[in-house]
């Protein structure tokens, strides 16, 4: 398992903010920028949910948790109101 720790300077990271979001709102958001960054063949993203009363993190790990192209993900332990994703690989057959 990956750890935070090895990702120190991560505000060079692609990154969603999520605060104002309701959860349906927040999961089409979830699910279009893993999408995206899928596509981009991004590996790393942050997903910033805020610390609050957790309901945005709850719905954004079971989004992430669903997702076919993420890899893993964990809480940041700099700052446990965002996420770090690990994007699966992208393989074009060309």
């Amino acid at each position: 398992m990956k750890t935070s720790m090895d990702d120190v300077f991560i505000t060079n990271l692609p990154s969603l903010d999520l605060h104002g979001e309701i959860r349906s709102s927040a999961r089409v958001l979830i699910k279009e920028f893993v999408e995206d960054n899928y596509l981009l063949k991004n590996e790393k993203v942050i997903i910033i949910h805020g610390v609050g009363t957790g309901a945005l993190k709850d719905e954004t790990y079971k989004v992430l948790k669903s997702n076919k192209h993420v890899e893993d993900f964990h809480i940041n332990h700099y700052n446990p109101g965002c996420t770090l994703v690990y994007i699966k690989k992208r393989f074009d057959l060309e």
